[in-house]
């Protein structure tokens, strides 16, 4: 690649207010030191979505706006979710970029790794992935869950990145494909490898979150990981049937079982097994419903097709 790449950094924003402002001098330094070494175009920017925030972050986005370079804005009229809010992003610059970069607010992902990420697009990579070397800043709680959730997801068949979240360089021709997907429910770390193109990963160290409070609580992380799971393999379905084999072969021993005991007159009274068997069966029948279930809900969302999200102000230069 000869020609000097228009960037466009792409941050979903929800209740920065605490963080906004040293996000975009850090950004913006960034963006002034690979101008000067010729690295990116001087028409590059930085994107903030505001994704419905009901604090003063899109207040302070105008400002910025207004008062400093690069930044830009895009206001969703509803909080839309993480993944919604990066996707309208990507939308909104696909066309006015040769590259683009999403990163969260918060300043956990090093920032210092984005000229290693040009490297590697400049030599042809369409999509670099920033990928953690270590989760030491996180909790046990939170590294176990985390290594369980990918462990899950390979033994499910979903391509993914291990240790990499949404912290990634794209390239036009990436970001046009992968707005070519059309569904609601949206996984966009297991989404993004099925793009194809040369990809690569570019390894960093995460730091503390510089101000606010974490956006992901477990109950979001928990929704994040079943989205991910049945938005992208059936074999939970699959599982389910073979449960049911096993149960019909257990059922059909212990059935012999109890013609056995019936005809050699050793019957014993008692209504332990039968309650126990009632109890497991039917939790059984429950979980394997609310699996089922999960999928025929996504296909009543998707078969709605509405938007993804409402574009209420765009702020560019």
């Amino acid at each position: 690649m000869e020609k000097t790449p228009v960037l466009a950094v792409v941050v979903p924003c929800y209740k920065e207010e605490a963080v906004l402002c040293e996000t975009h001098k850090r950004l913006s330094q960034l963006l002034d030191r690979l101008t000067a070494e010729g690295r990116i175009a001087p028409e590059s920017y930085i994107l903030y979505v505001n994704d419905g925030s009901t604090d003063h972050t899109w207040s302070i986005i105008k400002d910025l706006h207004q008062n400093t370079p690069y930044a830009c804005g895009l206001n969703l009229a509803a909080n839309v979710g993480h993944q919604n809010a990066l996707m309208a992003g990507l939308n909104a610059v696909k066309e006015r970029c040769d590259a683009a970069i999403s990163i969260d607010a918060d300043l956990q992902d090093d920032i210092n790794a984005i000229p290693e990420m040009l490297e590697r697009y400049m030599e042809g990579c369409d999509i670099v992935y920033g990928v953690r070397r270590e989760r030491k800043t996180d909790t046990l709680f939170k590294r176990t869950t985390a290594l369980a959730f990918y462990r899950m997801m390979k033994i499910m068949g979903v391509k993914s990145i291990y240790n990499h979240a949404d912290y990634r360089l794209m390239s036009r021709r990436a970001i046009q494909q992968l707005c070519r997907f059309r569904e609601r429910n949206l996984y966009l770390r297991g989404m993004v490898p099925l793009i194809g193109y040369q990809t690569a990963c570019v390894y960093y160290n995460r730091d503390k979150r510089f101000a606010g409070e974490s956006k992901y609580p477990f109950k979001k992380m928990l929704n994040f990981a079943i989205d991910g799971i049945t938005s992208f393999s059936v074999k939970p379905v699959r599982m389910i049937f073979w449960l049911g084999c096993i149960f019909i072969l257990i059922a059909f021993f212990v059935t012999l079982w109890t013609l056995r005991v019936y005809y050699l007159h050793d019957a014993v009274p008692g209504w332990a097994s039968l309650i126990i068997s009632i109890w497991l069966v039917g939790g059984v029948v429950l979980v394997s419903l609310g699996i089922v279930g999960e999928y025929i809900g996504k296909i009543y969302i998707e078969v709605k097709d509405r938007p993804r999200y409402n574009e209420e102000e765009l702020l560019l230069r």
